[in-house]
């Protein structure tokens, strides 16, 4: 199998719900959701991409980089490049249904562990789509993030307990998911928290043995108030551009974030990363780590977890050669002395 393969097993297996195009920028999908679009006029995930495709590099090749190191520690994870599997759920609403929610979490789960980086599992209504990924990263001795959304009361006590359960090390939560009106709908209300109520949330995660990820932040103030409450890492992040129409492109917000908080907690990014140099442009503008959503979706769909550590060791080429060819030594020294700014001149 070869990710050629894998793309075309995906465009077959998700018809009507992607098309799997040649490049994923979310023009053809715009609107589509549930699916695998943007919402509204999908300015959004056209934002999160165009923003990654307007960075350009400095190509130097007088240096010693010959074999730069990739391999990084996130939130306790010892990873082979600075990638994890974003959390994607609702197989059957989402992409197709070829896939059941346990099968689509093993394929991520366990394709990323055999890859060296780790996997990130969804949460939401029905209650299989949170316990598939709980299985699948029990299975992996918890090896994984589980995240949760924003839930109120007794709800969000199961879920974090639920997810402690699994033995990871890392709770994530996805509180852009606040705005998910459907749920509220079915009696299970989702909302924003205030800075108290973060900390509460926090705390517990700690109590359970967890560190805890909060995706979603796009604002500096915002990551000043999830710092203040005790996160151990934030996800810059517009849910890739499914929650709030007409957001700014992650990246595009990511160094001022970066700059506030970085180096006092973990700093993630996700939104239109396709390939090994839009890592290298994320982590030069100030990302630890990046997590990835619909290239691992398609390749999991695709091609189960072999196609999932197909599409981890394609990224991990990719970015291997992108340093290469930048005189990047290492991931922890990216910075913005790779970005090329001749263009605006």
């Amino acid at each position: 199998m070869d990710i050629k393969e894998v793309r075309a097993n995906a465009k077959e297996r998700m018809k009507g719900f992607c098309r799997v195009c040649p490049v994923c920028d979310g023009r053809a999908c715009a609107g589509e959701t549930p699916g695998m679009g943007g919402i509204g006029t999908g300015s959004a995930f056209k934002n999160n991409v165009a923003a990654l495709a307007g960075i350009r590099l400095n190509m130097r090749l007088i240096h010693e980089v010959k074999k730069p190191v990739t391999e990084t520690e996130v939130l306790g994870f010892r990873l082979r490049l600075p990638v994890l599997a974003a959390p994607i759920g609702g197989t059957s609403f989402n992409m197709g249904g070829a896939l059941s929610e346990a099968e689509y979490a093993r394929a991520i789960v366990s394709g990323c562990r055999e890859a060296g980086i780790a996997g990130c599992v969804g949460d939401g209504a029905p209650d299989e789509l949170h316990e598939a990924g709980n299985a699948a990263i029990a299975a992996e001795g918890g090896w994984g993030i589980p995240f949760i959304k924003p839930w109120e009361g007794e709800e969000l006590e199961r879920k974090m307990c639920r997810a402690a359960a699994t033995g990871t090390r890392v709770l994530g939560m996805d509180i852009d998911a606040a705005g998910l009106i459907a749920l509220a709908r079915m009696g299970r209300p989702v909302s924003p928290k205030t800075c108290a109520e973060l900390a509460a949330i926090v705390d517990r995660s700690h109590e359970l043995g967890m560190k805890f990820v909060l995706k979603g932040i796009m604002t500096v103030e915002d990551a000043i108030a999830a710092e203040r409450a005790g996160c151990d890492g934030i996800v810059v992040s517009n849910h890739g551009g499914r929650a709030l129409d007409h957001t700014p492109g992650t990246i595009e917000v990511l160094p001022a974030i970066a700059a506030q908080v970085k180096g006092r907690m973990a700093v993630l990014m996700d939104g239109g990363i396709r390939d090994g140099l839009d890592v290298l442009k994320a982590l030069a503008f100030g990302a630890d780590a990046v997590l990835i959503g619909r290239p691992f979706c398609l390749a999991a769909v695709g091609g189960g977890s072999e196609g999932v550590k197909l599409t981890a060791d394609h990224l991990y080429n990719q970015l291997v050669r992108s340093m290469v060819l930048t005189g990047c030594p290492s991931v922890r020294e990216a910075g913005r002395h790779l970005v090329s700014t001749a263009h605006l001149a």
